[in-house]
C-alpha cells in the first residue's frame, strides 16, 4: 500500500515558491535551482569543516528531498539575522514516500564527528498532513555520540514518522545537549497508532528548559532514561487533539530503566478546555473534538503497557492544581478485560508497582495502574473546564530573541516571569488531563543496576509541576 502525500499542492499559500521568495542575498544561501538545493546545501556541510555556519534565508521554503546532514564539529544551521518568528527559513520535508517509508527527517546531526552543532532560529515542515505515519526518524534527529549540541528557536511541526524532535542516545554517550525557547506541534495525528511526540530525549546530562509544546498526541516531552536531565519550564497544551502523557517516564530501554539525576520540575501542563460559549454560572462546558490529555506525567513502564514492572527510589512533590478543573475518562475498547480502570483523579499511585519512593501525601491509591492510556473520554456533556491555551511561544518558551540570547546561563523563567504566566495565561491548573493523572515517582540519587524482574526505575525527582486549566 502507498501512503500518498500531497507534494506539489500548488496554490496553496503553505508551499509558495513565489519568485520574490527565492531573491538571492549576499548572507545567505538561496533556495534557487531548486533541483540542486539539497545536494548544495549538503555539500557546503561536507566541505566547509568545524565550526561552519550553514545561512539560510529569511522567509523562504527550502523543499529538501532528503536530510540535511551535519558533517563536523560546532557547525550551525540557522537563518540569517536569527528572526524568531514566521520569518524564520523553513526546511519543507518534500522526498519521496512508497509503501509505508521515504523521507522523514529534514535535519541529521548524528554524524560521529558533530559534538557541538547547533540548529537555531529555522522552521521545519514535516508534511505530513493527515496521511498515516512514514516508518523512518523525526523531523529533528540530533545527538548520537556526541555532546555539547544546542537546539534553540526552532519551530517543528506535523513530522511524517514518529516526532517532531529527536536526541538519540548513540552508543548510550550522547551528553549535554541543550533544547530550549522552541515551539513545537502539532504533532501526529490522535487515530490509534497515528500519534507522534513532541520531544524526544534519551541523551545523558541534557537541559530541556523554556519550550511550548502544542497538540501533540503520544508525549509532550518524553524521556527514554537520560539520566542527569533537568526539564523545566516547559509548557505543553493541547487543543485539537488528545494527548496520552504530558511528560512521560516510561521506558526503559535504552538506559535499562535508569533515570538517576533526572529532574522534572516547573513545567506546565494544560488542555482540554471547554469549546462552548460560557453561560453565566457555568463552570463547565462540552468539547466539540472530546480532547484531552489522558495522563499529566506518567512513571514507570505499566502505565504504559511495559513489560517491566514498576518503579524505584522517586520522589514526587510540591505538584499542585489551581483553579477550574476536571478529571474524566472512560473504559476504552484498548482497555484489558481483566484489569480494573481506576476513576479519573488528579494524583494517583500503585503501590504494588513502587517501592522506596516518597510521594505527596495527596495521592490516592489504586488497585491497578496498568495501561492507563486505553482510556478515552466520554461522548458529548458539559465536563470540560472553560479556560484557554497559551498562544505558541508563549508560557514555556517559544519567541523571543537572537544571538543575544543564545547560550546563556541560569535557571530559565524568573520567579516573576513565572508569576505572570500563572496568572495572566491561565490563573489555574488543571491536573494535566481531562482524564486519568499518574504522577508517580521520580529520580534522585542512583542505586545499583536494577535486574530486569525488578522494579525499574532509579532515582528521580518530580516537583513543582503545575496543570493548568485557565478560568
Amino acid at each position: 500500500m502507498v501512503f500518498q502525500h500531497r507534494r506539489h499542492a500548488r496554490g496553496n499559500s503553505l508551499f509558495s515558491r513565489a519568485t520574490s521568495d527565492l531573491h538571492a542575498r549576499d548572507d545567505c544561501e538561496p533556495a534557487d535551482p531548486l533541483n540542486t538545493l539539497t545536494d548544495r546545501l549538503n555539500t557546503l556541510l561536507n566541505s566547509s569543516g568545524p565550526g561552519y555556519t550553514l545561512p539560510l534565508c529569511p522567509s523562504v521554503q527550502y523543499y529538501i528531498q532528503a536530510p540535511i546532514v551535519f558533517a563536523a564539529p560546532d557547525q550551525e544551521i540557522s537563518t540569517a539575522g536569527y528572526p524568531t518568528g514566521d520569518d524564520r527559513a523553513t526546511l519543507v520535508v518534500n522526498g519521496p514516500v512508497a509503501l509505508g517509508s521515504g523521507h522523514t527527517t529534514a535535519i541529521d546531526g548524528t554524524c560521529q564527528t558533530c559534538s557541538g552543532v547547533k540548529l537555531r532560529n529555522i522552521q521545519i515542515n514535516g508534511t505530513r498532513q493527515g496521511a498515516s505515519p512514514t516508518n523512518g526518524g523525526a523531523n529533528i534527529e540530533m545527538g548520537g555520540g556526541n555532546s555539547d549540541q544546542l537546539i534553540e528557536y526552532v519551530h517543528s511541526f506535523d513530522p511524517r514518522s514518529w516526532s517532531c524532535l529527536h536526541i538519540a542516545e548513540g552508543p548510550l554517550t550522547c551528553n549535554n545537549a541543550t533544547v530550549q525557547h522552541n515551539d513545537i506541534g502539532p504533532c501526529g495525528s490522535d487515530t490509534f497508532q497515528e500519534w507522534a511526540d513532541g520531544i524526544s530525549v534519551s541523551c545523558r546530562n541534557s537541559l530541556v528548559r523554556n519550550n511550548t509544546i502544542s497538540n501533540p498526541t503520544d508525549g509532550g516531552i518524553v524521556l527514554f532514561g537520560s539520566p542527569g536531565t533537568l526539564v523545566e519550564n516547559n509548557t505543553i497544551f493541547v487543543e485539537t487533539n488528545t494527548l496520552l502523557g504530558g511528560i512521560n517516564l516510561v521506558d526503559y530501554l535504552p538506559f535499562d530503566g535508569d533515570y538517576t539525576g533526572t529532574i522534572v520540575r516547573d513545567n506546565i501542563i494544560m488542555g482540554g478546555f471547554a469549546t462552548d460559549e460560557a453561560e453565566p454560572g457555568d463552570t463547565k462546558g462540552n468539547n466539540n473534538e472530546d480532547v484531552i490529555i489522558k495522563i499529566g506525567i506518567a512513571i514507570g513502564p505499566r502505565t504504559w503497557f511495559g513489560d517491566r514492572y514498576g518503579a524505584r527510589n522517586f520522589t514526587v512533590e510540591n505538584n499542585a492544581l489551581f483553579g477550574n478543573t476536571s478529571f474524566i475518562g472512560s473504559r476504552g475498547p484498548n482497555c484489558s478485560n481483566t484489569d480494573i480502570t481506576p476513576s479519573p483523579a488528579p494524583f494517583v499511585i500503585d503501590l504494588n508497582l513502587t517501592t522506596a519512593s516518597t510521594t505527596q501525601l495527596d495521592f490516592q491509591s489504586i488497585p491497578d495502574g496498568d495501561g492507563l492510556t486505553c482510556i478515552l473520554p466520554p461522548d458529548g456533556g458539559d465536563f470540560w473546564p472553560f479556560g484557554g491555551n497559551p498562544e505558541p511561544g508563549q508560557g514555556g518558551g517559544g519567541g523571543g530573541g537572537g544571538e543575544a540570547q543564545s547560550n546563556n546561563g541560569g535557571g530559565g523563567l524568573s520567579g516573576g516571569a513565572k508569576a505572570g504566566i500563572a496568572i495572566g495565561v491561565i490563573l489555574g491548573v488543571a491536573g494535566i488531563a481531562v482524564a486519568a493523572w499518574f504522577v508517580r515517582k521520580w529520580a534522585l540519587k542512583r542505586s545499583a543496576a536494577v535486574k530486569a524482574d525488578q522494579p525499574w526505575n532509579r532515582d528521580g525527582y518530580i516537583q513543582n509541576n503545575e496543570n493548568i486549566r485557565q478560568v
